[in-house]
């Protein structure tokens, strides 16, 4: 649909959504945290938030959906949409600053400390401080685990998730043309290229906790490495979730080439997922 010409500020009518969507976060937070520390029933309590949360996603975007098809925004909300789904990525661009500073302070300032002076003489003796490490304490117990190596599995979705830039781009191409059998085709490409991503990253998972020793348990190491690819996981199952909603949509005739705010902002958080792999891929597989 096109925009509303009317300059008119536009106030939508009160939402339950946001209380629901905090409700899902509180759920996540708490099962996740009783999950880690392996408190009875906490699976269930993070699965039930990310069930609350989808619901969520479903009933508002829904709402935004209609709105937007039955020609209700004008072009203070688009500029509106567009500064918030900025703003939005710049948040998620200090989440993984903050994770890769973690990783940072951890492989290149603390783990040498823990070997040099007075504690490494006295507390840590014959700690070897290099990278990849458990810390101090499991490698005097004796853990071991395999690091993760890039060229297997990870080498393979990094090709996927540039793949999935190229399509998605493909796809938009198709629709600022008004070729919609592109940007359908582009889309499939990019859902299926996304879907085989997360696949094989939950092959790899399995295969680090049951073959190689590698878990969250596994000292500094493992904690680092399930914290930035998990996040990283969870940021394409978003990502897949709303490249599912462009395709369905585009398949039911939404979307013009004029005006397609919704397609732009799920292809500008593709895009942001694509270049944290990138980083991910060669701060936490290659360079270890």
């Amino acid at each position: 649909m096109s925009l509303a010409q009317t300059d008119k500020y536009y106030l939508p009518q009160p939402s339950i959504w946001p209380f629901v969507g905090s409700v899902a976060l509180l759920l996540m937070a708490v099962g996740g945290t009783m999950t880690m520390r392996e408190i009875d029933n906490g699976g269930w309590v993070l699965l039930a938030g990310v069930a609350i949360l989808f619901y969520m996603m479903f009933g508002w975007f829904g709402e935004v959906i209609r709105d937007s098809e039955a020609g209700r925004y004008n072009r203070q909300v688009d500029s509106s949409y567009r500064w918030s789904m900025s703003w939005f990525i710049f948040s998620e661009v200090m989440f993984f600053a903050a994770f890769f500073g973690a990783l940072f302070y951890t492989r290149v300032l603390s783990v040498p400390w823990l070997a040099e002076a007075e504690t490494g003489s006295l507390l840590w003796k014959g700690f070897e401080a290099t990278w990849p490490t458990a810390g101090p304490g499991l490698a005097q117990d004796g853990f071991a685990f395999t690091p993760m190596g890039a060229w297997g599995i990870p080498a393979i979705n990094t090709l996927l998730l540039l793949s999935s830039g190229v399509t998605v781009t493909w796809a938009h191409w198709g629709l600022k043309k008004g070729n919609r059998a592109q940007l359908i085709l582009g889309l499939a490409m990019t859902v299926a290229l996304g879907a085989t991503f997360l696949a094989l990253q939950v092959y790899e998972y399995h295969h680090a906790y049951t073959e190689m020793g590698l878990t969250l348990g596994a000292g500094v190491y493992g904690a680092t490495f399930f914290m930035l690819t998990g996040f990283h996981g969870f940021h394409v199952l978003v990502g897949t979730t709303m490249l599912i909603v462009m395709l369905l949509r585009s398949i039911a005739g939404h979307f013009t080439a004029e005006h397609h705010f919704a397609f732009e902002a799920v292809s500008w958080y593709w895009h942001f997922v694509d270049v944290v792999w990138v980083l991910l891929f060669i701060l936490v597989y290659w360079l270890i």
